[in-house]
C-alpha cells in the first residue's frame, strides 16, 4: 500500500499535467488566435487611420487650393475693380476739367459782357442825367425869361401908367 501512495499522486500528477499541458495548447492557440485577431484589427485600423489622415490630407489640400484660389479671385476683381474705378475717374476728371475750361472761358466772356453792360448802363445813366439837368435848365432859363418878359411888362405898364393886367406867358 506504500507503493499506492507513491502511484496515485503520481498518476494523477501525470494526468493533470497531461490535462494541463492540452489545456496550455488550448489557451496557447486561443491566445495566439486573438493575438492574430488583435493584430488583424490593429492592422485594419492602422490602415483606416492612414486613409482618413490621407483623406483629411487630400480635403485639406483641396479646401487650401480652393481658399488660395477664391482669394486670388478676389484679389483680381479687387484689383480690376480698383483699376476701372481708376479709369472711370481718370475719365470724370478729364471730363470735369473741360467742363471747367468751357464754363472759365464762358465766365470770361460773361464778365466782359458785364463789364461793357456796367459801363453802357453808367454811361446811360451819365446820359440821362446830363438830358435832365439840361432840360431843368432849359426850363429854369425859360422861367426866369419869362418872369423877365413879366417885370419889363409891369415896367412898361407903369411908365405908361396903364395897367393891362397880368400878362400870361407867351406860347
Amino acid at each position: 500500500m506504500n507503493k499506492l501512495y507513491a502511484l496515485i499522486p503520481l498518476v494523477l500528477t501525470l494526468a493533470f499535467a497531461g490535462v494541463y499541458h492540452s489545456h496550455v495548447k488550448t489557451e496557447d492557440a486561443r491566445a495566439e488566435i486573438t493575438r492574430a485577431e488583435t493584430a488583424r484589427t490593429e492592422a485594419e485600423a492602422a490602415a483606416k487611420k492612414t486613409e482618413a489622415e490621407r483623406q483629411a490630407r487630400a480635403d485639406s489640400d483641396r479646401r487650401t487650393a480652393e481658399r488660395l484660389a477664391e482669394e486670388k479671385r478676389k484679389e483680381e476683381e479687387k484689383i480690376a475693380k480698383w483699376e476701372s474705378t481708376g479709369r472711370q475717374i481718370a475719365e470724370d476728371t478729364a471730363t470735369y476739367q473741360n467742363q471747367i475750361e468751357k464754363a472759365s472761358a464762358e465766365l470770361k466772356t460773361l464778365e466782359t459782357r458785364l463789364t461793357a453792360a456796367r459801363a453802357a448802363r453808367e454811361q446811360a445813366a451819365q446820359a440821362n442825367f446830363d438830358q435832365a439837368f439840361e432840360i431843368e435848365k432849359a426850363r429854369v432859363q425859360k422861367r426866369n425869361a419869362e418872369l423877365e418878359i413879366q417885370r419889363l411888362v409891369e415896367i412898361v405898364a407903369r411908365k405908361s401908367g396903364a395897367s393891362l393886367g397880368p400878362v400870361g406867358a407867351l406860347p
